[in-house]
């Protein structure tokens, strides 16, 4: 929690002290970056191991401790020096907090301020301590803290009604992982010239809410709408990949500063099999997409209705910051109207299995929770396709669609550092972006169909293909082949596309009967493999049928035309 920035920079100055000790106490070595660079390699080495790089005047005493010793001697220290830490943080969380907060305040409060904050009596406790292997002069350290504490945090709040409520934080349990990066390491006192922090990773936060003299759960919606005004502050102000940087000596230290290395471009295509959570009727099922839970940062596709196997077709395109650590989150519900939407699953992709420049096609299998995946019930899966693109390639990140288009500008204007001419360009890339029209004719060859499920009565069915492009409903059809589980039409059909990177191809298989038809399954494509392949030949499971396959061969004759904006 935000909460917990006092301490943090409190403890980031010892451990600071700590390596400047070991610096300084080594200035007669021939070279200061290589002794610190032995200084943050003991967390990995043995006493013995130590104690041949140092000699013994030079030996820090706490060295020779277990990796559990050095935690209590850390977490001795911490409890001496709390009360400091206590006084100094609460006045920083109240100026820095405040801000955020109110940046996140639901529509139905008009403010939200600290009237009370204290820390308490209780210090946090240190339960694991590595250090990171990191770029060349700094060190990175990364800290397990566990804290129950016992602090007196109150907010004021006022709703729009002009009703004022003092709102006690109370029962606060956090256990986290806190990563602290000292860049650049110098020459003079310190060693370090600033310390960068932040929320590696949030374990557990649990807290309470309490009305002084009331109970808040007699006003509806102001206790979900704090929490969850809390949670988002805490997602948006310290949680890695954002940080917090501390100059410690004067200097520019914009290198250590978020910035964005790339964008992921993601089209939701079809969700199937999706649990109902419809006593009458069908789910309403749409999607929440984010790589970092923020409002602004959320996507919403749309809704559609008393479906369990939608078809949204939808693009979206978010910001990346780590590759490296984060993660693409879905989430499915059920749209209730009126009332809260119900979960119907959720998923995630980690942005490290993603190979830059190069379109990912999946299925994710939906879970009731990411962290505690207890429930093994079957809730369906969702179909994505992923595409991220960094920044800074070699030679520029080029289009996979389109080799006359790269982002290379939007590079340019995120190095300059200028915001005002980032944003402008920005908005240009994206304008450019949906400029790019791919053009052609997709030839589908309808091969043969297998294994087929028994529709008739005599055991046999008489099969038929429809064919469909999904954004200009033009439809095509195959002959029936009559008494077949088995049949084979060889059939081509040439459909112009006027926009192949949001249209979809859809295939349906049908049983014909003298009165009508009855539907066997389906297949569902987006063009983006025909366009980057340009031709394959391949088999698909017929999705909604006991059993069967279609066989396939798609071909793609580009015609793109790019009109600049």
């Amino acid at each position: 929690m935000s909460f917990f920035v006092g301490f943090v920079i409190g403890i980031s100055f010892g451990i600071g002290a700590i390596v400047a000790f070991a610096r300084f106490e080594s200035s007669r070595s021939r070279r200061r970056s290589e002794l610190a660079t032995t200084v943050a390699a003991f967390a990995r080495m043995t006493v013995q191991d130590s104690r041949k790089l140092l000699p013994g005047e030079f030996y820090p005493h706490w060295l020779v401790f277990t990796q559990r010793q050095k935690l209590t001697w850390l977490n001795l220290q911490l409890d001496k020096i709390w009360p400091y830490i206590d006084e100094a943080a609460s006045e920083l969380i109240r100026t820095s907090v405040e801000p955020v907060l109110e940046q996140y305040k639901p529509s139905i409060l008009s403010s939200l301020k600290f009237s009370k904050l204290t820390l308490g009596n209780v210090a946090p406790q240190f339960t694991g301590v590595c250090v990171l292997e990191g770029g060349v002069g700094e060190i990175t350290m990364e800290l397990e803290v566990q804290w129950d504490g016992n602090p007196n945090i109150v907010l004021d709040i006022k709703t729009k009604f002009g009703v004022t409520l003092p709102i006690q934080v109370k029962n606060i349990g956090f256990t986290g992982v806190f990563r602290l990066i000292f860049k650049p390491l110098v020459d003079v006192f310190p060693c370090f010239g600033a310390v960068a922090y932040s929320l590696r990773e949030k374990k557990k936060l649990d807290f309470t809410l309490k009305v002084i003299g009331g109970d808040i759960s007699s006003i509806p919606g102001i206790s979900d709408a704090i929490e969850e005004t809390i949670r988002d502050a805490i997602e948006d102000s310290i949680t890695w990949p954002v940080r917090k940087i501390v100059p410690i000596i004067a200097g520019d230290y914009s290198d250590l500063e978020l910035k964005p290395v790339g964008t992921l471009e993601v089209k939701l295509v079809q969700a199937k099999e999706l649990t109902n959570k419809d006593i009458i009727g069908k789910s309403d099922p749409y999607a929440v997409l984010f790589i970092r839970p923020l409002h602004a940062r959320t996507k919403t596709s749309k809704t559609i209705n008393n479906d369990l196997n939608p078809i949204w077709n939808e693009h979206f395109e978010f910001i990346v910051e780590d590759a490296s650590t984060q993660h693409l989150t879905i989430r499915v519900f059920d749209d209730e109207g009126v009332q809260a939407s119900e979960l119907i699953g959720c998923a995630q992709v980690p942005l490290k299995n993603l190979e830059p420049g190069k379109v990912k096609d999946v299925w994710l299998k939906l879970v009731k929770d990411l962290e505690v995946q207890r429930d093994t019930k079957y809730r369906g899966q969702v179909h994505l396709e992923l595409l991220y693109c960094p920044f800074g390639m070699e030679n520029g990140f080029t289009n996979p669609f389109n080799p006359n288009y790269s982002l290379t500008s939007l590079e340019k204007a995120l190095k300059a550092g200028d915001e005002t001419a980032a944003g402008d360009i920005g908005k240009t890339a994206k304008q450019k972006k949906r400029d790019v029209i791919v053009r052609g004719v997709l030839s589908v060859t309808v091969i043969s169909a297998e294994e087929l499920p028994v529709v008739d009565v005599m055991g046999k069915a008489d099969p038929f293909v429809v064919i469909r492009m999904k954004k200009t409903e033009v439809k095509n059809k195959t002959r029936v082949i009559t008494n077949s589980l088995n049949p084979v039409w060889n059939q081509t059909f040439d459909l112009v596309v006027e926009d192949g990177l949001h249209d979809m191809l859809i295939l349906e298989v049908y049983d014909h009967d003298t009165f009508g038809k009855d539907y066997i399954g389906r297949c569902i494509f987006t063009l983006t493999r025909v366009i980057l392949e340009g031709e394959f030949k391949d088999s698909f499971i017929l999705d909604g049928a006991k059993s069967g396959k279609l066989n396939l061969h798609l071909k793609w004759t580009p015609q793109p035309i790019y009109r600049d904006s």
